[in-house]
């Protein structure tokens, strides 16, 4: 694939977050076929949980990813070894992965356990449009489309025949999944936000039945992290940070995909919130992206509302527990410092999708 404006690029590494790169050298050259030597480190600056690098010999470029400091008590989310056997498992059946090369489950390399997959190269769409490509209505409308297309696409993955069903406990995951983001945002709490405490309440009180069929999920998809074809880029190539997949309820996959969906009719507070391009006018709106995908999938979305607002609490305790992180001195990364306001408004909208009992609340 070639190179494309637009391509996500990586820069030098910041202040508290270098590796040795000596130490990882060694290993790679130890370790990994075909190492040419003269090893070369530069990090991808946007994400806001594991740590991403790029990383170079003379001949290849490869993909690490290691937990960022301070993670060990939200070891879930930064399990480098299952988040490779996932990608390993799925790069199978499921096309649009990278190809997972090395694991190095020990800290003594680089402090950290730690995973090598292959670079690939594309459009990842962040905060803005990418000079030199742009999009129009009709761009963002094909986007949109591809989006859900490749979202049923992954939901489809016949898990029990690949054996990816072993990777998670579909059985009571909803009420898991509410009980557990519960658990971790009381533990990475700061601030005092009664709209969040509402939410928090009203989650177990309105759990849907349980599905008729479970699935791979991502738990994670929206548009940056996916990787565009440079040539064609509302065409999805491959899907990005898999820290979170596991198999469950396919509609909490979308619930949380929801959380991130800003409407291009959104009041200018939601829109202000550094998430993804979804408000750029020919994009779906958050009703056009659930029924898109229930016509597509099948499945029943009656419940959405219930998904939707999970996932608002669910992205407010992410950035929680990021939060939290900086507010310990673990990470100096200024980008974190306002996140608790974040947290605030996801609260307010969640509070005002309860309140107009739609996925569209006004503010």
């Amino acid at each position: 694939m070639t190179k494309a404006a637009g391509m996500d690029k990586a820069r030098d590494v910041r202040s508290g977050e270098e590796l040795d790169v000596a130490s990882l050298e060694a290993y790679l050259a130890e370790n990994l076929e075909g190492f040419a030597g003269g090893l070369e480190v530069k990090q991808f600056p946007s994400g806001h949980s594991n740590l991403t690098y790029l990383v170079k010999d003379a001949k290849t470029e490869w993909v690490l990813r290691c937990p960022p400091k301070g993670a060990k008590q939200i070891k879930k989310g930064h399990d480098m070894g299952r988040e490779y056997n996932i990608l390993r498992r799925l790069y199978e059946v499921y096309p649009k992965v990278p190809q997972p090369i090395l694991y190095c489950e020990g800290e003594e390399v680089i402090g950290a356990e730690f995973y090598l997959m292959e670079r690939l190269n594309g459009v990842i769409l962040r905060n803005g449009v990418p000079e030199k490509i742009g999009y129009t209505e009709e761009n963002f409308a094909t986007l949109s489309e591809n989006f859900v297309k490749n979202f049923v696409e992954l939901h489809a993955v016949d898990i029990n025949a690949t054996g990816l069903v072993d990777i998670g406990h579909p059985e009571g995951y909803v009420e898991r999944q509410v009980n557990g983001w519960s658990e971790r945002y009381k533990k990475a709490q700061t601030d005092d936000w009664p709209d969040i405490d509402a939410l928090m309440a009203w989650l177990p009180a309105n759990m849907p039945p349980p599905v008729s069929q479970h699935s791979m999920i991502h738990n994670d998809y929206r548009y940056d992290n996916l990787i565009l074809d440079p040539n064609n880029p509302t065409e999805v190539v491959a899907v990005l940070d898999w820290e979170m997949a596991t198999v469950g309820d396919p509609l909490m996959d979308l619930g949380t995909t929801l959380g991130y969906w800003i409407n291009q009719h959104d009041p200018a507070q939601l829109q202000a919130l550094p998430f993804t391009l979804t408000a750029h006018p020919g994009n779906y709106s958050r009703t056009e992206l659930v029924n898109r995908y229930a016509e597509l999938s099948g499945r029943d979305t009656s419940h959405i509302l219930f998904y939707y607002v999970y996932g608002l609490f669910k992205i407010s305790v992410i950035l929680q527990q990021i939060y939290f992180r900086f507010k310990k001195g673990y990470t100096q990364d200024e980008r974190f410092a306002y996140l608790n306001y974040i947290v605030q408004i996801l609260g307010q909208v969640g509070a005002k999708a309860l309140e107009s009992e739609t996925i569209d609340p006004k503010l």
